[in-house]
């Protein structure tokens, strides 16, 4: 893992608002950086090499993978992870809940299920 790859796993790890992520979570042909199942949400940090030679192709046909089967990808640089860990924990948090569904337990039911 790189350097920005551990600082944010260092968070990641402590299931922030009750979301488990993985991390280096393999998932054929692709490994991603991390991963949280519950919102189907995988977080990519890009430094330097993801703009070089052939990887910006590489990225968008995994994004475009990662699409067919439901799991969004967020995309986040190395230099956003050293400059503002704490913004890019609210961003990926907010993704997640975003994501979703409430538990069954917050979900208002009908007031009158019965319909009379």
């Amino acid at each position: 893992m790189s350097s920005p790859e551990i600082r944010l796993w260092g968070v990641l790890r402590t299931r922030p608002h009750g979301f488990k992520f993985r991390r280096q979570r393999p998932d054929d042909p692709f490994i991603f950086d991390f991963y949280c199942h519950r919102a189907l949400l995988a977080i990519e940090i890009d430094g330097f090499a993801h703009d070089c030679g052939t990887n910006p192709q590489r990225d968008a046909s995994r994004d475009k993978w990662a699409a067919g089967r439901s799991i969004a990808t967020l995309r986040i640089s190395a230099s956003e992870v050293r400059d503002n860990l704490d913004g890019v924990v609210a961003g990926i948090l907010q993704r997640c809940c975003e994501r979703t569904p409430p538990p069954a337990s917050l979900v208002p039911l009908p007031s009158n299920p019965r319909g009379g």
